[in-house]
């Protein structure tokens, strides 16, 4: 299976689990990595890089590989996606107004066309514009971390 990562399953796992703790997960999501099975976007990339997580950033930075631009294809499904008047709501107003970064279309277009699944930290919340809702209302494939994991069949 394939994912587009979220930058919120990014962030979790370089705050909590420290690769001297956990070389374990390292080596597989390492080996998922270098397999192409974990891609993400370059908005992620840029959220990644004005966050508080050093050695996310400097991992970034090191992996651009894994950080896609968006295809044509992908472009005119975000376009689809706020077709939908309710999930317009998901660019929130301080963003717009003050040039801040929105990747969540972008995951989800990019799972969308390429036939992935999307990770998010986010939960599904009725009537919600997170990214979960989104993904259940194109029929796109949507995990938690830890559903990842388990869908990965790893155990520590």
């Amino acid at each position: 299976m394939s994912y587009v990562f979220d930058n919120g399953p990014f962030s979790s796992l370089f705050r909590n689990y420290y690769p001297s703790v956990f070389p374990t997960l390292w080596g597989n999501f390492d080996a998922l990595i270098t397999l192409g099975g974990i891609v993400s976007v370059r908005e992620v990339a840029r959220e990644i890089n004005n966050g508080p997580i050093p050695t996310l950033r400097d991992w970034a930075k090191d992996h651009p590989n894994v950080f896609h631009l968006p295809t044509p294809d992908e472009a005119s499904f975000v376009t689809e996606i706020y077709r939908v008047g309710h999930f317009r709501q998901n660019i929130e107003a301080q963003k717009v107004l003050k040039g801040g970064l929105v990747a969540d279309p972008f995951v989800i277009a990019k799972a969308k066309i390429e036939g992935k699944t999307v990770v998010t930290t986010e939960k599904f919340k009725p009537n919600a514009v997170k990214i979960p809702n989104i993904c259940q209302h194109f029929g796109i494939r949507c995990l938690t971390p830890q559903e990842f994991m388990e869908a990965e069949g790893w155990t520590f």
